[in-house]
C-alpha cells in the first residue's frame, strides 16, 4: 500500500514561490505526477516525471514549475516559482506509469496541501 504526505504549501503573494514535497512509502509507480484542484473545479495534472526523468507541463505552469524527484529518498518536489492568484489549489502527488503518453496515477491520493496565492 503506498502512503503519500504531501507538504510545502502555504499563503504567498502573487510573484513569489514555494516547493512541495512529497514523501511515498510502499510500492510505487516508475512515474510521477503533481495534480491540483482549484477551488470548485475539478482535479488537473500539473506535471509529471518519467521513469527516465522526461518532464512535462501543464501549459500555463511551463516555464515557472519544476518537478524533480530524489529516488534513494523516495521523494518529489514541485518547485513554483512567479505564482499566480490562478496557482491557488490544493495540490497532490502521485505515482503512476504512463501508458504511452498518457499519465496514469496508480497511489491512489494523499491529503494534498494547499497553496493560496493572494494578489
Amino acid at each position: 500500500q503506498v502512503r503519500l504526505v504531501e507538504s510545502g504549501g502555504g499563503l504567498v503573494q502573487a510573484g513569489e514561490s514555494l516547493t512541495l514535497s512529497c514523501e511515498i512509502s510502499g510500492s510505487i509507480g516508475n512515474a510521477a505526477g503533481w495534480y491540483r484542484q482549484p477551488p470548485g473545479n475539478q482535479r488537473e495534472l500539473v506535471a509529471t516525471i518519467s521513469a527516465g526523468g522526461r518532464t512535462s507541463y501543464l501549459d500555463s505552469v511551463k516555464g515557472r514549475f519544476t518537478i524533480s524527484r530524489d529516488i534513494a529518498k523516495n521523494m518529489h518536489y514541485l518547485q513554483m516559482n512567479s505564482l499566480k492568484p490562478d496557482d491557488t489549489a490544493v495540490y497532490y502527488c502521485t505515482t503512476g506509469t504512463f501508458l504511452g503518453t498518457i499519465y496514469a496515477p496508480n497511489s491512489g491520493w494523499g491529503q494534498g496541501t494547499q497553496v493560496t496565492v493572494s494578489s
